[in-house]
């Protein structure tokens, strides 16, 4: 057992709390081969549709220490946007992580300030890299590893307290930390909610999405224009889902919240489809700009938005 006098886990668990993340965990880099396994079969199935940038950059998913030489160990963070919203039925939706400010660039900041009191606990001969969801590292291994959460029948890593709606990260460093803490178990139990509710049966069975037919893929990833089948199973969704978050217990039930930083952008909520199709460039850059919707463009946006214009008209 690591000697608490030495061991700085516990600070970094403070200041990681001061800075508003919801978990942090530490991991070895050990093999995952279990892991790997369940990639590759994504990838040879073809669940992952058109993002072929999937299968690029695979040996580093494999062997993280590419991404740091030296690496000892791997710091995951969750940090929880879950902001208590009711959307209007029968009106265009966005999913929640896109009404506030691109989480890339805020989770960015806080793992750098963490760094900072990282190298005063451990030295500035401390190496570190930080990772975010763009980069080739299997997050939610790692994060399970840490002891931070349990992958969900949902495909989304699931925090006790704080539910699914957290984003990760993560600071690769070459320095060891050790804490005895154990895996979480399964969370999910009999429970199929998430299944059940998929509006277009992209979970196929617990763990497992085909991407080919997930809302937030066909909103989101997709760069080509939609295919009649296509632009009708995105429904009333203009950019995302969160159907198989919203009616999930750890959801419903968290008592951990989104955290400060990430502020609601109210102008966003029930945007209508008509004032999408209206917007110039330059209203698109004013209305959006620093949300991940931003990324997506001006073209690929108003394409989702005369589908779900098309989709609202033919319900009426």
């Amino acid at each position: 057992m690591a000697d608490p006098s030495t061991n700085p886990a516990r600070n970094i668990r403070k200041e990681a709390a001061r800075l508003g993340f919801s978990a942090i965990g530490f991991s070895s880099p050990l093999p995952q081969p279990l892991a790997m396994q369940r990639y590759n079969a994504m990838i040879a199935e073809h669940r992952h549709a058109e993002m072929t940038y999937l299968e690029q950059r695979t040996d580093e998913r494999r062997m993280p220490s590419m991404l740091l030489p030296g690496l000892k160990t791997i710091i995951s963070a969750a940090i929880c946007y879950n902001h208590l919203l009711h959307n209007s039925s029968g009106k265009p939706n966005i999913s929640k992580y896109a009404l506030i400010d691109d989480y890339h660039i805020i989770i960015r900041k806080k793992l750098e300030e963490l760094l900072i009191s990282l190298k005063n606990l451990m030295g500035d001969d401390l190496d570190a890299t930080i990772t975010i969801d763009s980069s080739p590292v299997l997050e939610k291994t790692w994060a399970e590893h840490s002891g931070i959460g349990k992958t969900g029948k949902n495909t989304l890593l699931i925090v006790p307290s704080a539910g699914s709606y957290v984003f990760l990260g993560e600071i690769f460093i070459n320095k060891e930390i050790t804490e005895n803490k154990l895996p979480i178990p399964n969370l999910c139990g009999s429970c199929s909610n998430c299944l059940e509710n998929c509006p277009t049966g992209a979970l196929i069975e617990p763990g497992k999405l085909d991407a080919s037919k997930c809302i937030s893929y066909l909103t989101v990833e997709l760069k080509r224009d939609f295919t009649a089948e296509e632009s009708a199973i995105i429904g009333n969704h203009l950019f995302g889902c969160d159907q198989c978050q919203t009616c999930c217990p750890h959801n419903q039930h968290a008592s951990i919240t989104a955290d400060k930083s990430f502020t609601l952008r109210n102008d966003l909520l029930n945007i209508s489809t008509e004032t999408i199709l209206n917007l110039t460039k330059s209203s698109f850059r004013n209305l959006f700009y620093g949300t991940s919707v931003f990324r997506i463009g001006l073209k690929r946006l108003k394409r989702n938005a005369r589908a779900v214009q098309e989709n609202l008209n033919r319900a009426k």
